[in-house]
């Protein structure tokens, strides 16, 4: 019987050195300035956002209004999406390119078109898919709409119930796209006396990846040997019979 039990755990153990951690890839993690902590960080409209804007008083030059309660649902399609060209259509104003422009400069765009006709026009603008992808060992991966522009590392694990059990919180994972390029940047959650370096913000459209320990996989084969007992205590009844 011990026998049998050894070759299974010299099986185990070396096919599970042979499995790869999808989201551990060594080689081409490269860690820039584009997370460095901006102050004055605003997030600029993309391709394929949905607009929400909101006139006050003024339902016929709204869409998805917050302002009234017959034009603001998203379900139904109240927004306008952004397209390829980063173009909208806006009532009365017609084509306009807002790609590349935060909130605040279509907002102040806006109030001085609609000054044509309004006195002293009440604008308001949203971006409705602003939003932070969270991957991999934590309790509830998702993807978690944000209203702000700057959200903590930390801030957005918890709005996904924490780290899971197997969580490599020595390699944490951001990746940031701004036009065609993309970063990556590798965090040590680990280092306690780091923290305001490791707990970055993030900005919309960040995905957060969250990579398991290596001993994972082989946990799960051993656990397989003995249903009964859990993958721990398998190991430790394992290494008992050598």
């Amino acid at each position: 019987m011990k026998t049998i039990v050894g070759y299974l755990f010299i099986v185990l153990f070396f096919t599970s050195c042979k499995t790869q951690n999808l989201l551990v890839q060594e080689g081409n993690v490269k860690d820039t300035s584009t997370f460095a902590y901006d102050s004055d960080y605003q997030y600029k409209i993309r391709k394929d956002d949905k607009i929400s804007i909101s006139v006050w008083g003024e339902d016929d030059l709204s869409v998805g209004s917050t302002y009234g309660i017959y034009n603001s649902n998203e379900v139904y399609g109240k927004w306008l999406l952004v397209d390829v060209n980063g173009n909208i259509e806006i009532p009365k104003i017609g084509t306009t390119a807002v790609a590349g422009k935060t909130i605040p400069q279509l907002k102040d765009y806006l109030k001085i078109q609609l000054k044509k006709w309004l006195v002293n026009p009440i604008v308001d603008v949203k971006v409705l898919n602003k939003e932070v992808t969270l991957l991999g060992e934590v309790r509830n991966p998702n993807t978690i709409q944000v209203d702000k522009d700057h959200v903590s590392l930390l801030e957005m694990i918890s709005k996904t119930g924490g780290f899971d059990f197997y969580a490599n919180l020595k390699s944490i994972k951001i990746v940031r796209q701004q036009d065609d390029e993309v970063s990556i940047t590798n965090l040590d959650l680990t280092k306690s006396k780091d923290i305001l370096n490791t707990n970055i913000l993030l900005h919309p459209g960040d995905i957060v990846i969250v990579p398991s320990k290596k001993n994972k996989d082989f946990d799960k084969r051993v656990a397989s040997i003995v249903p009964l007992t859990s993958a721990i205590s398998t190991a430790a009844i394992i290494m008992k019979l050598f």
